[in-house]
């Protein structure tokens, strides 16, 4: 039974290490312990080059939806309503979801790859030699590098589905840009759009605070390591799902609560 229940006690241990880092950052930030130069840095990183996958994904996600969306709603004569349905689905929960979990395998898996390299060849071990504390030398820059980016990468990702949206629109179903455009901004509300800058910021922050702590937490070798690596993908992607079922009960259906 001990090999079996050992990786579930290993990964609840990590997952109890990554919530207290949470509070170790905040406390750090609060302290005003930033390093600037590093934090500009992972924002490169995490913004110009971690884009192109982003948008990407979310220009043929727009493609999809609009299509998939387009085809059922053409048969009620309900053309004109595509774009709003577009924005309750995609521009609430696609896009935010989609630009973190690109986010999380490129940039979350290359924080714990590097940090857990660092960790087994006892490069941490030296920052506490030299009276350095590797949050603030290596969490921290990393953790605000990606809850200022993510956004504006969610953003961009955003516009760029619309732009996806709208030319599958008038391509496959001849539905004019303007009215497409339209019914996107008679459902979508500049809420919506302050909700999805704040899940981006809470995903951003989850994506470098399980990155860095899969990181920490790494023992034993270059195998070790890619493991690291890999698990801190997987379990950002978890989480991101969790925490965004709970904010869409939070934030759309709390009255019905």
């Amino acid at each position: 039974m001990q090999p079996i229940e050992k990786p579930q006690a290993w990964w609840i241990f990590r997952l109890g290490s990554a919530l207290l880092l949470v509070g170790q950052v905040w406390l750090h930030l609060l302290q005003g312990k930033v390093c600037l130069r590093r934090t500009v840095e992972h924002m490169v990183t995490a913004g110009p080059a971690a884009i192109s996958p982003v948008l990407l994904v979310n220009g043929f996600a727009g493609m999809i939806f609009t299509i998939q969306t387009a085809r059922e709603l053409a048969q009620f004569g309900a053309s004109n309503a595509i774009g709003g349905a577009f924005a309750l689905a995609f521009c609430r929960e696609l896009a935010p979801i989609l630009s973190a979990s690109i986010i999380a395998g490129q940039v979350g898996s290359a924080f714990a790859a590097e940090i857990g390299s660092m960790r087994v060849t006892e490069q941490i071990d030296a920052l506490y030699m030299l009276k350095t504390d590797p949050i603030d030398y290596l969490v921290i820059p990393r953790v605000i590098a990606c809850c200022l980016m993510l956004p504006v990468v969610t953003m961009i990702g955003l516009v760029t589905g619309i732009a996806g949206g709208m030319f599958a629109a008038q391509k496959f179903y001849q539905i004019d840009p303007a009215i497409f455009l339209e019914s996107i901004r008679e459902f979508l509300a500049q809420a919506d759009i302050l909700i999805v800058l704040l899940k981006a910021f809470i995903f951003g922050m989850v994506v470098a605070v399980i990155g860095c702590s899969w990181g920490l937490t790494t023992k034993g070798g270059a195998k070790e390591v890619g493991a690291s690596a890999t698990a801190a993908v997987v379990t950002t992607w978890v989480a991101i799902f969790v925490i965004d079922f709970f904010l869409s009960l939070l934030l759309f259906e709390g009255p019905a609560l």
